[in-house]
């Protein structure tokens, strides 16, 4: 079973983490080709692995934060009403909501604000200017109600959307990256972190350590490793 934990024994600043090789043209291909033939058959795999397993399609990560899997149409007066659900995060492209699930418009019908942030499935994390809309926007979802809850989700609740949550937690609690997954594992146990997503997340930490420092979104390229929390 891969950990996908941070080290959560060692001290604040002594995990390295490399940044991650620049994909090639071909590779880039390669990985939109397989996201998007992979879709519809992993959406069914996490359908039937909610049913038949201890998976959840959704768990509370704090009071007004759920990390989950796609979120279904059917589903909007559910998370409104019993999860106090304001506002709604899709780290999903376009394609992915076709059929299943909202856009914009469709969750307004709801009465619940929605946010798309389109990342690359698989194989991809969301950008830090990604990352600091989506921290900033449920900041302003739960400053407006006691109590909001905002769904952020990409297909299965694992990877792109718990990178967002991650920097969430980081910024709202003052974590370590180590602090915050290992938060988010303890609530869902299944999620799925790797190396790009947890250099995202570390990047994210090194500018709210040091904002005058920030090195925005530079191409990976012409970024040099970096000593992060764990």
């Amino acid at each position: 079973m891969q950990n996908n934990k941070f080290p959560s024994s060692s001290p604040r600043g002594n995990f390295k983490v490399l940044p991650p090789k620049p994909a090639g043209p071909l590779k880039v291909f390669g990985i939109k080709m397989f996201a998007r033939i992979s879709f519809y058959p992993t959406l069914l795999y996490n359908v039937v692995m909610a049913r038949v397993s201890a998976r959840r399609w959704y768990d509370r990560i704090d009071q007004n934060v759920i990390l989950g899997a796609l979120p279904f149409r059917g589903m909007g007066d559910s998370l409104k009403k019993k999860e106090t659900v304001r506002g709604i995060i899709s780290m999903n492209e376009n394609y992915e909501l076709w059929l299943f699930s909202h856009n914009k418009s469709g969750w307004a019908r709801n009465g619940i604000k929605f946010l798309q942030l389109p990342t690359r499935d698989i194989f991809e994390a969301p950008c830090q200017s990604k990352l600091r809309q989506g921290v900033e926007f449920i900041n302003d979802i739960r400053s407006h109600e006691l109590g909001a809850t905002v769904y952020v989700h990409c297909k299965a609740g694992r990877t792109r959307s718990a990178t967002l949550v991650a920097c969430y937690l980081m910024q709202k609690n003052n974590w370590s990256p180590a602090e915050a997954v290992n938060h988010m594992y303890s609530c869902r146990p299944h999620i799925l972190l790797g190396p790009k997503q947890k250099y995202a997340i570390q990047r994210y930490y090194d500018e709210l350590q040091n904002p005058s420092s920030s090195t925005q979104d530079k191409p990976q390229s012409t970024r040099q490793s970096i000593t992060t929390s764990s």
